[in-house]
């Protein structure tokens, strides 16, 4: 926060203008208080072999100068990736492509903000991305998890604040999927909160005093998070891939849905919310233009020759809840939507790469209900396949027809972490289909449950869970129940291992996966 001038300031501030009258043009670059803050921190997100998106934030317009090196003194070699604008319109954030970006490299970026009405800068902030290789000949690392700020639950600063993602960084991934829940808008924050016996203390900011309906507030949730010394320097170092799940904009929610019964909202559009919640997320995050498609969170990134990533939207299309016992495909069970769903078996049909990385916003056989007798997830409990599962089963047909093989899913949203293999033998009516691993994550920062029921209809089997016997529901964090996974792709038998960590950092599950095809 820039202070109030003083009598001093503004002396000094009229002997400088004076000053400045003899001076070159960029000369007001040397005046500090007109220096924008930039306190946010820095990401990078949707990294390929040759490019990148970097994201920052300031506090004033402004016109945000990128350079990158593969030095990281910044003494030799550098390059402008160019600049954007920081504006009042996306609350001063901005985004910026990098492009040519050497391969198989570590490259450090250098983001600096400069005031666009007398040219000021901002002290420079420093990250890193490691690019992948464009030949099979690199080890690849990632994280994944999901679910920050849930049940009323922020940023504690007598523990540390958000402890995962500093194990996280330990861990040294190349990059980290975020699989929704980024922000918990819904969710009203107090001081102090009380849970299990233990009290949990918040760092509180006006945005976390209500739950988000104007524009401001979505973004004053992002702005919350960034305020964790341990996700700013993770964001610093592991680049990002996002997708939404539905904390971002109201728990539960499906376009259409009217907010009659939540009378903590005088904005009872789930759409108006949405609409809110998705600018805040571009604007807060840094995502690539996928095909052209400006504003789609649904894309494929390509890390390599080992690894593509389809990273899936199962908010914005989705019918409402219902019963979920539809027999034929219809617009009541769309989950993904037709065109998401033809997109990502063609995707998935097409790659080159060894393994096949399906990013989903919920678990596929968890039941997850909405109501007595509605369901959020893709799950119903019976047997066949039915409602939302139906696009299931089509896509794993699909998959089967076109031996489409080495695809693995990785979700989080049920606030706890698993491993599922699905077997077409242990289903009880659909099997035509090949085995597969599902690997469930999170939370990184919010209650935790579980474990789910699970739905038999495509032959899962619960090969491991995080929790333990009289766990009490909803645990606080303060459990230490908090669960990031990891996933490393070996370059020389391409094996791909998947592990479970918990919020110090200690392994408690691995799997290794050999290659098929």
């Amino acid at each position: 926060m820039v202070r109030k001038p003083n009598r001093r300031d503004i002396l000094k501030a009229g002997s400088a203008a004076a000053a400045l009258l003899a001076l070159p043009r960029r000369a007001p670059a040397v005046i500090a208080a007109d220096r924008p803050q930039a306190q946010w921190g820095i990401a990078s997100g949707d990294v390929t072999n040759d490019g990148s998106v970097v994201w920052s934030r300031t506090d004033r317009p402004s016109k945000m100068l990128v350079d990158w090196s593969e030095d990281p003194t910044f003494k030799s070699r550098v390059r402008r990736a160019g600049f954007a604008h920081a504006l009042p319109e996306t609350d001063f954030c901005a985004q910026q492509v990098l492009t040519g970006l050497p391969a198989g490299r570590e490259v450090h970026y250098r983001v600096t903000f400069e005031n666009l009405i007398t040219q000021a800068r901002s002290e420079p902030q420093i990250g890193s991305i490691r690019t992948p290789s464009r030949a099979p000949d690199k080890a690849v690392r990632f994280a994944w998890s999901g679910d920050v700020g849930g049940q009323g639950y922020g940023i504690n600063p007598q523990i540390g604040g958000m402890k995962i993602f500093e194990a996280m960084r330990a861990k040294k991934p190349d990059f980290f999927c975020h699989c929704g829940d980024m922000i918990y808008a819904d969710s009203v924050f107090r001081e102090v909160k009380g849970a299990q016996g233990k009290r949990w203390h918040n760092l509180m900011t006006p945005a976390k005093a209500k739950v988000a309906e104007d524009q401001h507030e979505f973004w004053g949730n992002f702005r919350y998070n960034l305020l964790d010394d341990n996700l700013r320097r993770f964001n610093a170092e592991v680049p990002l891939v996002v997708q939404w799940d539905d904390h971002e904009t109201k728990n539960n929610w499906w376009p259409g849905r009217v907010l009659n019964e939540d009378t903590r909202y005088t904005v009872k559009s789930c759409d108006l919310l949405a609409a809110r919640g998705k600018k805040a997320f571009f604007d807060y995050n840094p995502i690539a233009v996928s095909d052209g498609h400006q504003g789609r969170i649904y894309r494929k990134i390509s890390y390599g020759p080992l690894l593509d990533i389809f990273v899936l939207d199962a908010r914005s299309f989705r019918a409402p809840n219902n019963e979920n016992q539809q027999t034929r495909l219809g617009p009541e069970t769309a989950f993904f939507g037709g065109q998401q769903l033809k997109w990502l078996a063609q995707g998935l049909l097409r790659s080159q790469a060894t393994w096949k990385i399906v990013l989903c916003d919920q678990p596929i056989s968890l039941l997850i209900a909405s109501g007595r007798y509605t369901f959020e997830g893709i799950a119903n409990g019976s047997g066949a396949p039915k409602g939302r599962e139906l696009e299931i089963a089509w896509l794993l047909k699909s998959m089967k027809a076109r031996n489409t093989s080495n695809v693995v899913w990785l979700t989080a949203d049920v606030h706890y972490a698993a491993a599922h293999h699905y077997h077409p033998d242990r289903a009880e009516q659909f099997k035509d289909f090949d085995p597969f691993w599902e690997f469930v994550s999170g939370p990184l920062n919010a209650a935790t449950f579980g474990p789910n029921r699970l739905d038999r209809t495509f032959g899962p089997q619960v090969d491991w869970h995080s929790i333990p016997d009289g766990m009490p529901f909803g645990a606080s964090p303060l459990h230490g129940l908090q669960f990031f996974g990891l996933v490393d792709i070996d370059p020389g038998s391409q094996r791909l291992t998947v592990t479970q960590h918990d919020i110090a950092g200690r392994q408690l599950y691995s799997k290794t996966i050999d290659p098929r095809g």
